[in-house]
């Protein structure tokens, strides 16, 4: 497989022995999304024109926060079906609208109007909404809103 220019620099996931499973288990939830290969070492897959490589290295190192993966979602129904899709196959609510999938990688489910709210420039709205979303685990849109 020849790399573009574009996609010369990917994430590289390792796991223990779940590389292939793990790579099908992503491609089921993002609906553009596809295999590319699978050698037994190395899978390559794609995610909504994102490139990533999983490897079965071992045991020797696991997954933790200091790295994450944002899901920018249009809409609660959005955010419900990625949050609902990784939590109901095994993985575990954080706060703020990170989770951990069944794999321990670690994922933002966030609605893109959160930006919005966040960076409101009404001190009283952008405190609000964060001050929302702090309490939070999913993120539910319409808590993020003050009301009148």
């Amino acid at each position: 497989m020849k790399l573009s220019a574009e996609k010369s620099i990917y994430p590289c996931l390792w796991f223990d022995n779940q590389a292939q499973e793990a790579a099908q288990y992503y491609c089921s939830i993002f609906k553009n999304a596809r295999l590319i290969s699978d050698n037994g070492l190395v899978v390559m897959f794609e995610i909504n024109d994102s490139l990533f490589m999983g490897l079965n290295g071992g045991p020797q190192f696991k997954f933790n926060e200091s790295i994450s993966f944002v899901v920018s979602c249009d809409g609660q129904e959005e955010v419900d079906y990625h949050w609902d899709s990784f939590i109901l196959s095994g993985g575990v609510e954080s706060q703020c609208g990170w989770l951990k999938d069944k794999y321990g990688i670690s994922w933002q489910i966030v609605p893109q109007q959160l930006r919005d709210w966040i960076g409101h420039p009404q001190k009283e709205k952008r405190d609000y909404a964060l001050n929302s979303m702090l309490k939070m685990k999913k993120i539910i849109i319409q808590d993020l809103i003050q009301p009148i």
